[in-house]
């Protein structure tokens, strides 16, 4: 793949960006009724992959072995990552909070499909949210995202398919159905959905835009207005005070003011609101402010950093850099040696050893998992491959 279609960022730094709102991960924690954490929860699902949105640029397929690691001591958490497989391609995360109150872990291995004018990534792997003081474990797997006009055309993103949020310690699921853009483009880039109890008793209903933000009312609020909505009832386009919007953003102080396109049914609650991003975005590959940081290699940095971690690869660098031309034959010297390496193991039948993970089983779905062995931030990384 020419590397005029990608972004300067490996696909591991891309799957750091599910903590851009880690702020609802600390309100989950924070809630003593399982139903405002399930909300919360569900809202952090959704902030996972409102990154993705016009980010049309591929990230840079991970090489085997390579790691990436981020500790924000200002957003309380640290996270590393691993490419633990090459064919298939398996990406590893574990992360947890600084106050040991929270686990985040899970592997991804998307399935891509060719589909002449589109390209459809399927999602595949288990994501898993522990949360240590209610002694909570959710469970679920992302939506399928599909970028159009890959050949001609202006490139442009949507995501389709159904979430399923589990709590494994109350019974409660949450479905959220992020809609295909239909015909019109009527439904592009909605979510609506519903939390539910272990009786299958609605509690909630979720709604909003992956790209904007996403509301809660209850089921009989939300289904008078269908009702009258069906019926062509007058439905005034209202919007929510501003204290609304200020009581639910106070955790998170650089919420931005964004312009809304989901209608606001009235006594809605805000579950989450997307981040501004910076004025010159669109000049750096549509990067929130999150993403833009993660590439980042602060003076010793270095030293400390393991040798397989992302920021450490050339041809990343070097495109971040504007080096175009050397970014390509880098990543091209990058790509073979990694063919010649396998080769190599091949030739004297050895096995690749991963490092930092190890395949196991999900404790909570039974299903096969990635899971985080420990000891990286040990730093020992004396037997760690030289993959650049």
């Amino acid at each position: 793949m020419p590397i005029v279609f990608n972004e300067p960022l490996s696909f591991l730094q891309r799957i750091t960006e599910y903590m851009e709102h880690i702020y609802l991960i600390n309100k989950a924690c924070s809630h003593a009724d399982p139903l405002e954490r399930m909300q919360a929860v569900a809202a952090f699902a959704v902030s996972a992959v409102a990154s993705q949105w016009e980010r049309t640029g591929k990230p840079f397929n991970p090489l085997l072995g390579e790691t990436y690691e981020l500790t924000r001591e200002d957003l309380g958490f640290r996270f590393i990552s691993e490419q633990v497989s090459h064919h298939p391609p398996i990406s590893a995360f574990y992360s947890e909070g600084l106050n040991k109150d929270f686990i985040f872990h899970g592997s991804i291995y998307p399935k891509l499909k060719f589909w002449g004018k589109s390209i459809e990534a399927e999602p595949r792997g288990t994501i898993t949210l522990e949360l240590l003081k209610h002694n909570e474990a959710y469970t679920w797997t992302n939506p399928t995202c599909c970028v159009h006009n890959v050949i001609i055309g202006k490139l442009w993103l949507e995501q389709y398919g159904t979430v399923e949020i589990v709590n494994h310690s109350t019974g409660d699921k949450c479905v959220l159905n992020f809609k295909p853009c239909g015909l019109f483009g009527k439904e592009l880039h909605r979510v609506e959905g519903y939390i539910q109890d272990k009786n299958r008793k609605k509690l909630c209903v979720i709604y909003g835009k992956w790209t904007e933000c996403l509301w809660c009312t209850d089921p009989t609020t939300y289904e008078t207005y269908k009702k009258n909505e069906k019926r062509g009832g007058e439905q005034k386009k209202l919007k929510p005070s501003e204290d609304v919007i200020k009581s639910e953003n106070d955790e998170a102080d650089d919420m931005p003011e964004v312009q809304d396109t989901v209608q606001f049914i009235p006594g809605s609650k805000l579950l989450w609101r997307i981040n501004c991003r910076p004025p010159n975005s669109s000049q750096m590959y549509n990067f929130t402010s999150f993403a833009v940081s993660l590439n980042e290699l602060e003076k010793g940095m270095e030293a400390i950093l393991a040798p397989t971690d992302c920021r450490l690869r050339p041809d990343i660098r070097n495109m971040e850099n504007g080096n175009m031309d050397v970014a390509s034959k880098e990543k091209e010297r990058l790509e073979e040696k990694q063919r010649a390496a396998r080769k190599e193991r091949a030739k004297d039948e050895v096995e690749w050893h991963t490092r930092w993970f190890h395949q196991g089983t999900n404790p909570y779905t039974g299903t096969s998992d990635w899971l985080y062995s420990g000891g990286y931030f040990d730093r020992n990384f004396s037997d760690c491959p030289d993959i650049y």
